[in-house]
């Protein structure tokens, strides 16, 4: 049987390994596409917004920019808040259990 400090060693690692997992995933880009191709979303793996594209049809060409920096802004904040939110729930959740100091789950 394995002794604590092996025990502590290996959670350290596979915690490590996770967040470069994590990491990598932001590198990683995705492109949502909706409408036959006239509305396009570009986010990272990870789910943060990279970037909207609407067809000029679909809207006032003068209002273009205005609305796609809106539209990103709103799933950037939500996202945020959505964050937030999970990490409160994983708070609760973890409480009560004996985790060491510092020992974050990969969620």
């Amino acid at each position: 049987m394995k002794d604590l400090n092996d025990i502590l060693g290996m959670a350290s690692r596979v915690q490590e390994e996770m967040q470069k997992a994590q990491a990598e995933l932001d590198n990683l880009q995705v492109e949502g596409i909706a409408g036959g191709g006239l509305v396009k979303v570009r986010a990272s793996a990870k789910g943060r917004i990279l970037g909207l594209s609407i067809d000029q049809s679909l809207i006032d060409p003068n209002d273009k920019g205005m609305l796609e920096d809106l539209i990103v802004a709103a799933f950037n904040d939500a996202r945020a808040k959505a964050d937030e939110v999970a990490s409160d729930q994983m708070s609760k959740m973890t409480a009560g259990l004996p985790l060491p100091p510092g020992f974050k789950l990969p969620f």
